[in-house]
């Protein structure tokens, strides 16, 4: 009974339909790389943090005039893409009401931006 019960349990984890837990067997393999690509975005999140804080009202004259070299440096931290930054500064400049006293709000734009 217990061995038919064990293998009832793991056929149930080869089930084609979509669940939002995944296959049971392999939890501890997404928790690792779930714990490893967390550590990785806050490690870019950090460094985008870091130049947007120390240098916020350069990031926001960038944003103003259009590029420049802190934006740049930030958009490079945040891993945007180069074909996208134009259309990414266009909406900067769209949203600079939302920064003026904001970094954290910048930093996520740029984060999210970045993908």
């Amino acid at each position: 009974m217990r061995s038919t019960l064990i293998a009832l349990i793991l056929l149930t984890a080869c089930t084609q339909e979509p669940s939002h837990i995944g296959n049971p067997l392999m939890l501890p393999v997404s928790g690792v790389s779930t714990a490893i690509g967390n550590a990785v975005y806050n490690k870019r999140r950090g460094q985008v943090e870091l130049i947007v804080k120390a240098n916020f009202d350069g990031i926001r004259n960038d944003i103003r005039a259009g590029g420049g070299p802190i934006l740049t440096k930030a958009m490079n931290a945040a891993r945007i893409p180069a074909d996208e930054r134009p259309a990414r500064i266009t909406q900067l400049q769209g949203d600079m009401g939302l920064y003026a006293g904001n970094p954290g709000a910048l930093v996520t734009a740029l984060m999210v931006y970045g993908g």
